[in-house]
């Protein structure tokens, strides 16, 4: 049986991608673009970079979740 038979092998979600996260600051940095957030998620201890431009705008994403190997 040839690989072009078989069924792909189904991916499993990650913690990362089974709930909606809760982002906690855990420490900013003034720039020049604006202030850099260092966040982690309250349920699975993922972490992000996040960017706020603006005091009135919300962050923005910088870098996708990750797990630390701690949490795994």
């Amino acid at each position: 049986m040839t690989s072009s038979d078989t069924l792909p092998i189904p991916r499993l979600a990650s913690a990362a991608d089974t709930h909606e996260h809760a982002w906690l600051v855990e420490s900013r940095h003034p720039t020049s673009e604006g202030v850099v957030l260092y966040v982690r998620c309250a349920g699975c201890d993922s972490r992000r970079v996040d960017l706020a431009p603006r005091a009135e705008m919300p962050p923005t994403a910088l870098s996708r979740a990750v797990v630390t190997p701690s949490a795994r």
